[in-house]
């Protein structure tokens, strides 16, 4: 009989493992980590020592002890004995953390299949960041339309709109019927069709079951809600009524809203300026031509902003290998103070302190285009105030979400038409809809 089972993602944001079984086949969907993983004994610098492999996760129960699953290398500090690999295929959704972020722990010789562009971002993500590290694995990708066949169940992926580029859902064909897994998915981005489409597939599947997101299932949304074409449309205002410089912050994987504001620059006759690691991503998301991005390399609207190192001086010995590629694009603080009034400058919290060589006239725009602060007490978002104030730049709040809504989900659930519904990265499960909504917990198998 087929089952479901899940190991992560249960009555929290992120971290889904999702394990479907059905004759002998043992395939999981996503292998990521939660936004609330290790809460409690882990805080800050305080966290899992990567030379003990998985002997940290296991002392405090944080990942699933099963065997054939792991690498004989992150076992060797464990009371788990390697075996070989009993697991068929590891499926991604998308390259977020919450979905990808323990993948190193994996038999290598599991396969692992992920979108083209998915596979882009790995490969980017693990060039220009030291605790990006995601293994030696045997990569498949795969694209809208593909069936992938894994000894007795076959999976289809379909596109999905989200907060990234190439994120899908999947329709997993058992022996009981078909089982959705949405992702993570929204429709009021610039890709809602594809929403629209895995919606369609999935219903004509006739499932018996749909393993669904939930990150906006609450009772009471307490936050704006913007749509992509809102956030362009209030950005588009902002910059065009100023002549001072306008400073943005936005998620480092978002390509969408990359897009919003290299046209609103575009738009009001200005020039984006981004980080190296941005400019590199762009340069490996290119090569994927279903995305529609700029080559960082080529496109005269894109800048590169180059902060001082080492020496201080910008030679090209303080930089890593990839970085010296865009040194061609390359800006400082110097011309992007004496530029203030043609240009949209990409700057996240973390970079802050760019400000003080900067020197920003006063009275310049500050769009955060993240999620806001779920509580008062959250420390970054008063130190972010206390920069915004001290160089007297005027903040402003436009972020359109990369999930669903409650009403938005209800209406998907109800479109899919499944029989049974799985609620999972979500903290309120209760709030699904009832009858078919099914009680879950950690490593308790479903029958299908």
């Amino acid at each position: 009989m087929a089952s479901v089972t899940f190991y992560g993602g249960v009555n929290e944001i992120g971290g889904n493992k999702i394990l479907i079984e059905d004759r002998g086949t043992r395939i999981f969907f996503d292998f990521g980590e939660s936004f609330v993983m290790g809460q409690g004994v882990f805080a800050g610098y305080l966290s899992p020592r990567s030379v003990n492999g998985l002997g940290d996760y296991f002392e405090f129960d944080l990942l699933p002890k099963l065997q054939g699953l792991y690498s004989k290398k992150q076992l060797e500090h464990t009371t788990l004995p390697y075996v070989a690999p009993e697991f068929d295929a590891i499926f991604l959704s998308h390259a977020h953390f919450d979905h990808i972020s323990h993948i190193p722990f994996l038999d290598e010789s599991i396969p692992v299949f992920l979108g083209a562009g998915t596979k882009l971002f790995l490969k980017a993500m693990e060039k220009t960041s030291s605790f990006c590290n995601y293994g030696e694995h045997q990569y498949h990708t795969f694209r809208t339309g593909d069936q992938i066949k894994v000894d007795n169940v076959v999976v289809r992926p379909v596109h999905v709109d989200h907060s990234i580029p190439a994120a899908y859902g999947f329709i997993t064909e058992t022996s009981e019927g078909s089982v959705i897994y949405t992702g993570d998915v929204r429709k009021h981005g610039p890709k809602g069709d594809m929403t629209t489409e895995f919606a369609e597939a999935a219903y004509s599947s006739q499932p018996t079951a749909m393993v669904c997101e939930g990150t906006r299932m609450v009772e009471e949304e307490k936050r704006k809600n913007y749509t992509e074409y809102q956030v362009k449309a209030e950005s588009e205002k902002i910059v065009a009524a100023t002549n001072r410089m306008v400073f943005v912050t936005r998620y480092s994987r978002d390509m969408d809203r990359f897009n919003t504001f290299f046209n609103v620059a575009k738009n009001n006759d200005r020039r984006l300026v981004v980080s190296p690691k941005t400019a590199y991503l762009l340069s490996q998301l290119v090569e994927d031509r279903h995305l529609d991005l700029p080559d960082p390399l080529k496109d005269d609207d894109v800048l590169v902003y180059f902060k001082r190192k080492k020496s201080g001086s910008f030679v090209e010995k303080d930089y890593h290998v990839w970085e010296r590629a865009l040194m061609d694009k390359m800006v400082t603080h110097q011309f992007v103070h004496e530029h203030q009034d043609q240009l949209v400058m990409d700057l996240d919290f973390y970079q802050f302190a760019e400000l003080v060589d900067i020197r920003p006239d006063p009275g310049g725009e500050f769009i955060h285009s993240m999620s806001e602060p779920f509580s008062e007490e959250d420390l970054e978002d008063k130190v972010m105030h206390n920069w915004l104030d001290h160089f007297r730049l005027r903040f402003h709040q436009l972020h359109a979400s990369g999930h669903m809504n409650r009403a938005e989900l209800t209406e998907l659930i109800a479109s899919v038409s499944p029989r049974r519904v799985f609620p999972i990265h979500t903290e309120n499960p209760h709030l699904f809809p009832s009858p078919q909504t099914e009680h879950v917990e950690y490593g308790r198998e479903c029958k299908l």
